[in-house]
């Protein structure tokens, strides 16, 4: 059994509460990099005011370069992202400085992301210096922060090197809370810290989102987290989203074969009914610069083996599809609980 499912609990309920207006939209974004690596290629997406929205995938996926994009942090190289119906990726200048304080991030290392020079109360105050807030207000401020994150007014002085990972990492939830954002990207916020420490900070999370009524893109190749934190989960591989749901339906009945494989990694309790064996992915996933034709999961995919190789999964790159909200981009989805069951028996 996972540690961190110990300290967490198994029984957390999801943080956010899926309302149903759109807070954040991404309509067929690209970036490209270089000579042709496709980081993110032809998402669409909406998220919901409330929710918490897992992003989920192997290294290299793109899902760090989407967080990035969504929040203007990255360029895209085709398509756009609108905030609350805005087109942000249109702004430039004071008016994108102005929405991005809308939209902040958590990232992933704490130990790179803060400026060793600068003390934590500094660190925390930029985002308000920059928007011109007066210094006794940027203290008062500050010190609201540290006492929110559970660090304390005399934190302030003190320099990143006086803290321990856990704390940096709070120190940085901090910073992304100092504008009264409405939604954060954290990405990877926990994969630094010790098993533990990611424990406190997942629910540090949590009780935030509840009292400040937040909206989470959370991105981690963790799923055993993502359970606890999302409230729907989209799986990425090769930069498409490739399946889309509740986190609920993902995880009980997976469409996608690579959604299943990765699932079946997961660690379970003890005391679970779920005794389905690992489904190994075999090589590693093709160059993002040379994709093949048909769907760039063909030669991992344990479904295609198992169905006989048919023409489909190598003719026709498949597109997200399916009934209500569960949709994913397989010519086969029907076929992979069955499978995968057969598998185990």
């Amino acid at each position: 059994m996972s540690e961190l499912l110990k300290e967490i609990g198994e029984t957390t309920n999801n943080a956010g509460a899926r309302l149903g207006e759109t807070i954040l939209e991404a309509r067929d974004l690209h970036v490209i990099f270089g000579t042709g690596v496709r980081a993110v290629d032809g998402i669409n997406l909406k998220i919901y005011r409330g929710e918490t929205l897992g992003v989920v995938g192997e290294s290299g996926c793109g899902k760090s370069t989407l967080g990035r994009t969504l929040c203007m942090l990255e360029a895209p190289t085709g398509g756009s992202v609108a905030l609350n119906g805005l087109p942000i990726s249109d702004m430039k200048g004071r008016s994108l400085r102005e929405a991005r304080k809308s939209l902040q991030m958590v990232f992933q290392d704490p130990y790179s992301s803060l400026d060793p020079r600068q003390r934590a109360g500094e660190i925390i105050a930029e985002p308000l210096l920059l928007a011109g807030v007066d210094k006794k207000q940027r203290q008062s401020r500050v010190n609201e922060l540290l006492d929110l994150v559970s660090i304390g007014a005399s934190g302030y002085a003190r320099f990143p090197r006086e803290f321990s990972g856990g704390q940096r990492q709070r120190i940085g939830i901090a910073r992304s809370l100092a504008a009264n954002p409405e939604i954060i990207i954290c990405d990877e916020p926990v994969s630094a810290l010790d098993v533990s420490v990611q424990a406190q900070i997942v629910n540090l999370l949590v009780s935030l989102q509840r009292k400040l009524k937040l909206t989470y893109v959370f991105i981690s190749h963790d799923l055993a987290v993502v359970r606890q934190m999302a409230d729907r989960v989209a799986v990425m591989y090769l930069g498409r989203i490739v399946e889309l749901a509740d986190a609920d339906t993902i995880f009980a009945a997976p469409r996608h074969p690579y959604t299943a494989a990765l699932l079946s990694a997961v660690p379970t309790m003890p005391t679970s009914t779920d005794k389905r064996k690992p489904i190994p992915l075999s090589g590693d996933p093709p160059s993002p610069m040379h994709l093949p034709s048909g769907c760039r999961f063909q030669a991992r995919c344990w479904l295609r083996q198992n169905l006989g190789s048919p023409d489909a999964c190598s003719a026709v790159d498949p597109m997200l599809s399916g009934t209500g909200d569960h949709q994913a981009a397989c010519h086969f989805q029907e076929h992979v609980d069955a499978q995968r069951g057969a598998r185990n028996a």
